[in-house]
């Protein structure tokens, strides 16, 4: 496994390990409706090229030929908006070697705090990460009531 900068031809793959993770991992703790609310279908690849162009760092796990296993991002305010992993590499440790090296790339940008708002599977993962639970974050989401949980960390 190789973690590198995200390129525009990892889009496709990224799209389909948002949607099957949302699908696999995230349905075992959110009903169907909910699942339905947050990934109806494979999204859009150009989300994905758009961002790895602005500004924000993107990281993507790969096999040995280069194949997208897992990516995240963090925005330069310190958001983790994205960490996602194929269900076949989950509870591999490649997510928590991809956070690491997301870590690290933040402090090389001066980022000193990090935040995000995890699903009730990443919630688990970032508190073993180090992160606090600071509020759960009760939303609709088209019609469909959803929550997630505000997280925070300190890092440097």
């Amino acid at each position: 496994m190789n973690i590198r900068p995200f390129r525009d031809q990892d889009a496709p793959a990224l799209a389909r390990i948002f949607h099957a993770a949302v699908h696999d991992v995230a349905a075992r703790h959110y009903r169907a409706d909910q699942i339905a609310a947050w990934a109806p279908q494979v999204p859009d690849p150009a989300r994905f090229v758009a961002r790895g162009s602005d500004g924000r760092i993107l990281l993507v796990a790969v096999d040995e030929d280069d194949v997208p296993l897992a990516y995240g991002d963090c925005e330069l305010n310190g958001h983790i908006d994205h960490l996602f992993c194929r269900p076949d590499h989950a509870g591999t440790g490649l997510a928590a070697a991809l956070y690491a090296a997301l870590e690290a790339a933040a402090l090389g940008r001066g980022i000193r705090s990090l935040h995000v708002e995890a699903s009730e599977p990443a919630r688990r993962f970032f508190t073993k990460q180090g992160f606090a639970t600071d509020a759960r974050n009760d939303f609709d989401l088209g019609g469909v009531a959803m929550h997630n949980f505000r997280m925070t960390k300190t890092i440097g």
